[in-house]
């Protein structure tokens, strides 16, 4: 804005007292002192307010008002409620510096004018940055990326001062201006916008966290870079729209600003929609390889589809892999407004196990029915040992993705909604996967057995008592006795160690060491050497009662 608005608004009461030459001074801000020497304050371009506190007697004028000229300051406006009339030194002291003066009512209040200032000077850089956010939308919208969401970012930082932070439905930190979020305070905000936007109530929503407002706006995930209204059911899109998360209260914001703000959350859309476009591929290839393995198809034919997905769905990865599957589920109760029958499960939670996962790069994620599947590989990784055998990367565990999505996402899926998640073993190669996919399936039962709205199991937790029952898949049978006795086989293929023979003369022999030794002709030296071997291979320890019945029902399963 110009100096000379100033002089146009009745409101403000003020006064020109010298410097008509110099109303079409830019300001950019304003500043309220008192101090002999505010330079340290100062930038440039501001209106400065002063109750004339720091002038003691004529002598004291300009040398005040050379440091405001010196810093650059587009005016100086000095209220009368202290001292009545400005005095003639103050007013002889700016004409000399050129520096525009103006006496402020005593009915004034400064606050008052800076309110007038801040409210003209933010509208009018909100303008220019509404013309940039726009050409950076034409931009992305016909090139390629401009910089992704962070250079918008940027803009609202260096522009006007608002620190903005990108986040998905978990809490996850996607871009960001400035010091990041800590994840507490991330998964608060995540879980209080999904709260929010399940009641329906539209956005911003603001929450307060450790003293600090934060305006929470919410990115449509539409397909079209643009926002839209509302999915006839808001549940088909709050577990996986992200959110612009704006620390700075919105309530009492101009309508230009917020218009602002809603053009920034479409653009970052369009960032949105690229990277969903991006999965296209991995998820049509994860959705050929899920249909092999559920219609039964050979083995050979699975890892021939597996080879030729490779380069997309294992880039960098010099060797085949072991596998991990994960399953997740999103149930909806029927009386949950608004025909939940009606409601397509599967896409919903492809898209969340999705962001689940996203920390685990090279994941492909397919849907079958309403269940989600996702297939994860694991890249080999050399043992440290003389004997070079290889084993998997350490693999996902059901117990960390809980802790990670269960506060966030349990505000979103609230009182009519529930997500479960299963997590198998890792397998060595495409013969395992449909025991896999079926022992992930059963460990997402189990889950969906237990309390609360975001459950998960693992493998480790099918524990050799649970096959036991009767409604436990072969399948799943079969992936138990694979991923414990596989590693032997594998070893004794291998090296010719006897580790399997030894372990069914360990158990039958109760766990004696002289015993064992004795049938098999060995000495007790090299006997323990063998157990610590299985102990290493299996990551069980032969002295727990537990493992010994987990071997004992592998070896009779097998």
């Amino acid at each position: 804005m110009r100096l000379r608005a100033l002089l146009d608004t009745d409101a403000l009461g003020l006064r020109l007292l010298g410097g008509e030459d110099e109303l079409d001074r830019s300001v950019r801000g304003v500043m309220t002192t008192d101090l002999r020497d505010p330079s340290r304050y100062l930038s440039g371009g501001e209106l400065v307010l002063t109750g004339l506190a720091w002038r003691h007697s004529a002598e004291d004028s300009e040398p005040f008002v050379r440091i405001l000229a010196s810093a650059g300051v587009a005016g100086l406006a000095a209220g009368e409620a202290e001292q009545g009339d400005i005095p003639a030194d103050l007013v002889e002291a700016c004409v000399r510096n050129r520096l525009p003066l103006f006496a402020v009512s005593e009915d004034v209040a400064f606050a008052t004018i800076t309110e007038y200032v801040v409210r003209q000077v933010s509208g009018e850089r909100a303008g220019d940055l509404a013309a940039v956010v726009d050409r950076h939308r034409r931009l992305m919208t016909s090139g390629p990326a401009g910089g992704g969401p962070d250079v918008v970012l940027d803009l609202l930082t260096t522009d006007l001062d608002l620190h903005a932070w990108v986040l998905s439905p978990t809490g996850r930190q996607i871009a960001g201006a400035g010091a990041e979020l800590d994840p507490a305070t991330s998964a608060l905000l995540a879980g209080e916008h999904l709260a929010a936007t399940r009641t329906g109530r539209r956005g911003p929503h603001r929450v307060t966290l450790k003293g600090t407002t934060y305006s929470l706006f919410p990115i449509r995930n539409n397909g079209r870079g643009t926002a839209v209204a509302a999915a006839r059911d808001v549940r088909e899109t709050v577990l996986s729209d992200w959110l612009l998360a704006v620390e700075a209260d919105a309530g009492d914001w101009p309508a230009a600003r917020l218009d602002l703000l809603q053009g920034v959350t479409q653009l970052i859309a369009v960032e949105r929609d690229r990277r969903d476009a991006a999965r296209t591929v991995r998820r049509r290839l994860a959705q050929e390889v899920l249909e092999l393995v559920q219609t039964g198809a050979a083995p050979a034919e699975i890892a021939a589809r597996l080879r030729v997905a490779a380069p997309v769905l294992l880039p960098g990865l010099g060797s085949a892999p072991h596998w991990q599957v994960v399953v997740a589920k999103v149930e909806w109760s029927q009386d949950g407004g608004n025909g939940s029958a009606d409601l397509d499960a599967g896409p919903v939670a492809q898209s969340l196990l999705e962001e689940i996962l996203v920390e685990s790069d090279r994941i492909a994620v397919a849907h079958a029915g309403d269940e989600a599947i996702a297939l994860v590989p694991l890249p080999s990784v050399p043992s440290s040992g003389e004997d070079g055998v290889e084993s998997p990367a350490p693999g996902l565990h059901a117990d960390a993705l809980l802790t990670a999505v269960r506060d966030p996402l349990s505000a979103g899926l609230a009182d009519d909604g529930r997500l479960t998640l299963g997590v198998s073993a890792s397998v060595h190669s495409a013969e395992g996967l449909r025991g896999a996919l079926e022992e992930a399936r059963h460990a997402r039962r189990v889950a969906a057995a237990r309390p609360g709205r975001v459950c998960a199991a693992g493998h480790h937790e099918l524990a050799s008592h649970v096959l036991l029952l009767p409604f436990v898949p072969d399948d799943v049978r079969r992936a138990f006795t694979a991923r414990l006795l596989d590693p032997l086989r594998d070893y004794d293929r291998r090296h010719r160690a006897e580790l399997i023979p030894t372990l069914e003369a360990f158990l039958d022999c109760d766990g004696s060491w002289t015993r064992c030794a004795a049938r098999l002709h060995l000495h007790v030296n090299t006997l323990r050497y063998r157990v610590g071997r299985i102990e290493q291979l299996t990551g069980r320890d032969l002295s727990r009662l537990e493992d010994k019945l987990d071997f004992f029902l592998a070896l009779r399963m097998s």
